[in-house]
């Protein structure tokens, strides 16, 4: 049993400072390329490097702005790292089955997991299809022969389920508190319950890094739990 470490890159920049700010939305709703000067995926490159440290792994789910770097594929691959789709087009299966095929011909290898980016709240962007639509996504995950598919909800204690060799994790324990219920899911509920069983744990590393709270929960919980990338049903 383990904790599940996902790892949503939602923006190139971050969001912190005016210029950074402003450049991760011209590279969501535009295109703007990776620019080393405004330190393009620093955030996720001092969480890998954390995980490194401690000898723990994580998926990691790129959108089309935040599609990885050499130096961050070279940290993704010491840390034996997944990469997964982080889908923002979810208007078809068409949209969906583009975004895959971006994102592998980017990498140059197949991925095998995949998140929705936003919970159907909110539009984040030009590109971005708002609704939340899971059975939907997992009938085309399963169609691309993918293993694994994280859902939004925000209930840690849902279990997972498996159906055609993909396997549904339908919420996660999200790390910022904006989006957990922190009196009833504490960071020592996360310690216990993923000693027991794979809990999935959802981080923004611009969030993390942000925040010295949040960075201490997630140091404690990574120095404290054994990882899984490739989790399995009982």
């Amino acid at each position: 049993m383990a904790l599940i470490v996902r790892i949503d890159v939602d923006r190139p920049y971050g969001k912190q400072g005016i210029l950074r700010h402003l450049a991760s939305r011209i590279s969501s709703d535009f295109y703007l390329p990776s620019l080393k000067w405004l330190r393009y995926l620093d955030e996720l490159k001092t969480i890998l490097s954390i995980l490194n440290a401690n000898g723990k792994s994580a998926y990691v789910f790129f959108r089309k702005c935040t599609y990885p770097t050499p130096a961050v594929c070279e940290l993704m691959e010491a840390g034996g790292h997944q990469s997964g789709l982080h889908l923002e087009n979810s208007r078809s299966a068409a949209t969906f089955h583009e975004e895959l095929r971006s994102l592998q011909q980017q990498l140059g290898r197949r991925v095998e997991a995949f998140t929705k980016h936003g919970s159907g709240q909110a539009s984040y962007g030009w590109h971005h299809y708002a609704s939340y639509e899971p059975e939907k996504y997992l009938d085309w995950g399963r169609q691309e022969g993918l293993k694994v598919f994280f859902g939004n909800l925000e209930d840690p204690r849902l279990m997972p389920t498996k159906d055609g060799g993909l396997l549904f994790f339908p919420s996660a324990f999200w790390l910022e508190p904006d989006w957990r219920n922190t009196k009833r899911f504490s960071i020592e509920w996360l310690l216990s319950e993923a000693k027991e069983r794979d809990v999935v744990m959802l981080l923004h590393p611009d969030n993390v890094a942000a925040d010295p709270e949040i960075m201490r929960e997630f140091r404690m919980a990574i120095e404290k739990l054994e990882t899984a990338v490739l989790p399995t049903l009982p």
